[in-house]
């Protein structure tokens, strides 16, 4: 499912620029993706919008967020600890940042691995059509391992 999701990140500018989801389903078939994969990404992507939608309608948040035993337990050490990140460098205001847990939580299983939660974070943005500022892409896209300390 992930893959599906990059995919559309890089080959769409915003979710209004992706087709409607039966002709999208045939456009992922085509490039390759298992059926049951893009299903799966589509259904993630339905909730992506309406917790979108949800968040255009939320009140303003604190930036103090409370993680429950299970979200604490799905989303793993790693996860919360990049989304705090993420959030204390003002990068996630808490609407966003409740969207990227609803999401998370979607995912089956758990600890969510954090380059998966990096992918969900990079698709709120997608979805709220705005673009993280470079060193924020930097941080998403690049392994810990593959950075050159100057």
């Amino acid at each position: 499912m992930f893959d599906v999701l990059v995919y559309l990140y890089e080959n769409y500018w915003r979710p209004d620029a992706c087709p409607e989801p039966r002709q999208l389903s045939r456009k992922l078939s085509a490039v390759g993706f298992e059926r049951e994969e893009i299903q799966e990404a589509l259904d993630w992507l339905e909730g992506l919008a309406g917790a979108a939608d949800s968040a255009e309608h939320a009140a303003p948040g604190s930036g103090l967020r409370v993680y429950t035993d299970a979200e604490s337990e799905h989303l793993g050490e790693a996860s919360i600890g990049f989304i705090s990140f993420l959030a204390s460098a003002g990068v996630l205001r808490p609407p966003m940042r409740e969207m990227v847990i609803d999401r998370a939580m979607a995912i089956p299983g758990g600890p969510l691995p954090l380059e998966d939660l990096k992918i969900i974070v990079l698709m709120v943005f997608w979805s709220l059509g705005e673009e993280p500022d470079a060193l924020i892409l930097d941080e998403l896209f690049v392994a810990d391992e593959d950075r050159l300390i100057h």
